[in-house]
């Protein structure tokens, strides 16, 4: 358990990166932000996932996890120094902070996912990954839960992430310098770009990849949007009561990926993964006919709990079928995290266009996707 300590204090800090869900109601409404603008938080949150990680997965083969872990730690501290130089005027400093703090989140990404396999008893990993997924969503549920307290009790808002979470970095920081981690040697051939863009050619890795892609733009939509849904369906306060919507979604998801480390002592990957997008799916759609506010956090709920292993689920059953290809994939699946750059634009889109509610029709179709892959996986 100690040598596996540093690693889910790495998923900890991976969850900070998701503070630019909750972060998007609340910039919206201080820089009277339309729907499209509110989504360049998140793309500038995301975008650096689609650029560094295969990058990334090449230098650690040669430098090593931990160095990368290191890497990614000081650049999500840069970015959470650069909007508190701007004294929080400043959007552009804003979005430069979620810049470093997407690149960071990147790297540790990169690093951390494929050292839990590393730690993990023989058939355990997608456990582990889920439980270190659970971690995660700890540092998930700060960025909704922290703006509710300091508005609730301290008369402040959102800006009082950027000291805390610079603070919990610093901590990580010193952690990792003083824990020795052995990394395994691993009989795979050093990872290149040609080896891992050469497997996309799989139909299956290429679809797993894709749902990886769909699924946290779908997330991210959700953490950023929900706020919206119940401002404008039961007239919820933005900024603070709205951030519940969040704060209950990622409540859900740590939840979920708990339970979802418990279930997979007796449930195969592949069939869990079925039962969570059908849920998903649910979730969304139950959004749609929410009479009340009671309803709409049920439902929420539902979201989250159905959302909450899709990611570790998806990876996992990928790395497992092809287990000698594991930098490769991991490369290519933390680069399909830049769906939450991209997903949540279309979101924001269609919203303008046709209303809020049309927006969650784009999270609906990712899953009924999810769905897809996940029976014909079963059947595979």
């Amino acid at each position: 358990m100690f040598k596996s300590t540093p690693i889910f204090l790495a998923f900890l800090v991976m969850g900070f990166g998701d503070v630019s869900g909750p972060l998007t109601s609340q910039l919206q409404s201080d820089f009277a932000l339309n729907n499209f603008q509110a989504g360049l938080v998140t793309f500038m949150a995301f975008i650096m996932f689609g650029l560094l990680s295969i990058p990334m997965g090449l230098y650690q083969d040669r430098k090593g996890r931990k160095h990368v872990l290191m890497m990614g730690l000081f650049a999500a501290l840069v970015g959470m120094i650069l909007p508190i130089i701007g004294n929080y005027e400043s959007f552009i400093l804003i979005l430069g902070g979620l810049l470093f703090l997407g690149t960071g989140a990147t790297m540790l990404q990169v690093a951390g996912n494929p050292i839990m396999r590393d730690v993990s008893p023989e058939g355990k990993y997608s456990r582990n990954l889920s439980f270190g997924q659970f971690v995660k969503a700890i540092g998930s549920l700060s960025g909704s839960l922290i703006p509710i307290l300091a508005a609730r009790y301290w008369g402040l808002d959102w800006k009082l992430l950027f000291p805390i979470y610079g603070g919990v970095m610093l901590l990580v920081v010193v952690i990792l310098l003083v824990t020795r981690i052995e990394e395994k040697a691993t009989p795979e051939k050093p990872a290149t770009l040609k080896s891992c863009l050469g497997l996309l050619k799989n139909p299956y890795i290429l679809l797993m990849v894709i749902g990886i892609f769909l699924y946290v733009g779908s997330e991210v939509s959700m953490s950023a949007k929900l706020p919206n849904f119940l401002e404008a369906k039961f007239d919820f306060d933005i900024k603070e009561k709205g951030l519940f919507g969040t704060l209950f979604f990622f409540l859900s998801l740590m939840t979920g990926r708990f339970l979802g480390g418990v279930i997979l002592n007796w449930l195969s990957p592949k069939r869990f993964l079925i039962i969570t997008s059908i849920l998903s799916i649910l979730g969304i759609a139950g959004l749609f006919i929410a009479s009340s506010e009671v309803l709409a956090f049920v439902f929420i709920a539902i979201i989250g709990l159905g959302f909450a292993n899709i990611f570790p689920l998806i990876f996992s059953i990928t790395v497992d079928a092809y287990p000698d290809r594991s930098n490769e994939i991991s490369g290519l699946m933390v680069t399909a995290i830049i769906g939450g750059a991209f997903v949540p634009i279309l979101f924001g889109v269609v919203a303008d266009m046709a209303g809020l509610m049309a927006g969650f029709i784009v999270p609906g179709l990712c899953m009924i996707y999810i769905l897809y892959i996940a029976t014909r996986t079963s059947k595979a």
